[in-house]
């Protein structure tokens, strides 16, 4: 007889072990499409509404993308193309569908050629035959200060409508909103704003104009980071592409202000400004013009003359305490100079005075900022830090010999340190 290997003793059945419940993996993003394409799409679906829908999974995909990733809606594209082509059914078909309408132009043969195959065998959705919807009419509105317009694009076809898309000039180009709106949208638009609300006539304009506009708007939005996350922006960002990029103008080339014009300019302002002033005070006014017009012209993308309460708080709050080194005279004549600047500026515009008082205004409201800014040497800029420096050791920065000089001792003396440091062992 086998001895026993120390077996239990019975305890009257076997003992139900509960099975050990595990977190399931978080659903891929195209896991998520192809579930909500089963959710979505029916037997009545319309074009612009399957648009809708593609463009906002492909806006999900850009959204989150890492800095490092090229191509994320491409990647999605054929993520959603192998399980719709691995497991074929209409909702499927009609994703992949979907996206061949609005996603970036490499992925479309992929796309388009998986509709061909999954076809033969999965019914396609009505509104793929549809002949789509093109443009017939746009408007543009623009703000008083230049710094934010609207358009208004208009679409016949299966489902009528209006894109819309709100582009701000403040800091940069970017597209803010975009949106889906009815078809007489444009014509409510004067109607919706009251007599206090900042002048934004709508006039009409050409439709390959409107389109190359906001082709350009998208391109520089896209080029900012963090991505930009509103919510209507995001959803409609790729159908909004979809439309405008065969529109996409070449990169502007920057034209500098012609220097007859900037001495005009600085001449007309100075003589105004330092009106029964001595000649020291109104060299360090001129000085501040001068700068004024630098920030202008590099950062005012539709004109050194267009000022607007954003770029005055943008220009106290980040680009003067970065990049601008001032000596006590001009800190000191600095407020009044700029309120004076703001009001030449926009009265060579043309602008009416009412309309000069907000930036004029923005002016005082910011002033701490730049205070608080201009003494933080952590914000500053590494020119600054070094323009900074070489005036601490009495370089003249505009003596180029001096500063070339200077920037080489300086380099020595660093490289000094570095050798003359005893090293850092790990313990």
């Amino acid at each position: 007889m086998p001895k026993s290997r120390g077996r239990r003793k019975s305890s009257g059945g076997k003992k139900q072990h509960k099975p050990v419940r595990r977190s399931p993996l978080p659903l891929r993003l195209s896991d998520q499409v192809m579930r909500d394409a089963r959710r979505h799409f029916g037997g009545n679906d319309e074009l612009l509404t399957a648009e809708a829908w593609a463009s906002s999974w492909l806006g999900r995909a850009w959204l989150e993308a890492p800095l490092t990733e090229r191509e994320p809606e491409q990647r999605l594209c054929l993520e959603v193309t192998g399980r719709a082509s691995t497991t074929p059914s209409p909702a499927g078909l009609a994703a992949v569908a979907a996206m061949e309408r609005v996603a970036p132009v490499d992925s479309r043969p992929m796309l388009a050629g998986t509709v061909g195959i999954l076809a033969e065998t999965q019914p396609l959705p009505a509104w793929h035959t549809s002949a789509g919807h093109h443009p017939v009419r746009a408007w543009r509105a623009v703000d008083v200060w230049g710094s934010e317009r609207v358009l208004f694009i208009a679409y016949d076809g299966p489902t009528p409508h209006t894109l819309m898309a709100q582009i701000i000039e403040t800091g940069g180009t970017m597209v803010d909103k975009l949106g889906l709106l009815l078809p007489d949208a444009a014509t409510a638009w004067s109607g919706m704003r009251d007599d206090d609300d900042i002048p934004m006539p709508l006039t009409d304009y050409d439709v390959s104009a409107a389109l190359a506009d906001l082709a350009g708007a998208l391109r520089m939005t896209d080029m900012t980071w963090p991505r930009h996350d509103d919510g209507d922006f995001v959803e409609l960002r790729a159908l909004a592409w979809a439309r405008c990029r065969d529109h996409l103008p070449d990169w502007p080339e920057h034209e500098p202000l012609p220097d007859t014009e900037r001495a005009r300019l600085l001449n007309a302002f100075t003589t105004t400004a330092t009106h029964n002033t001595d000649p020291e005070t109104a060299d360090t006014i001129r000085s501040l013009a001068e700068l004024f017009l630098d920030y202008g012209e590099g950062y005012i993308t539709v004109g050194p003359l267009a000022w607007s309460p954003g770029h005055a708080a943008l220009f106290l709050a980040d680009w003067l305490p970065r990049k601008a080194v001032l000596d006590h005279d001009q800190r000191a004549l600095l407020p009044d100079a700029l309120k004076r600047w703001v009001d030449f500026a926009l009265t060579e515009r043309g602008i009416e005075p009412r309309w000069i008082t907000p930036v004029i205004e923005a002016v005082d409201l910011h002033l701490s900022d730049f205070q608080d800014a201009f003494d933080d040497h952590t914000a500053w800029g590494p020119a600054k830090q070094i323009a900074t420096l070489l005036t601490s050791r009495g370089i003249d920065p505009n003596d180029q010999d001096a500063v070339d000089n200077a920037i080489r001792t300086l380099n020595a003396e660093r490289l000094a340190r570095q050798l003359t440091q005893p090293p850092i062992h790990n313990s």
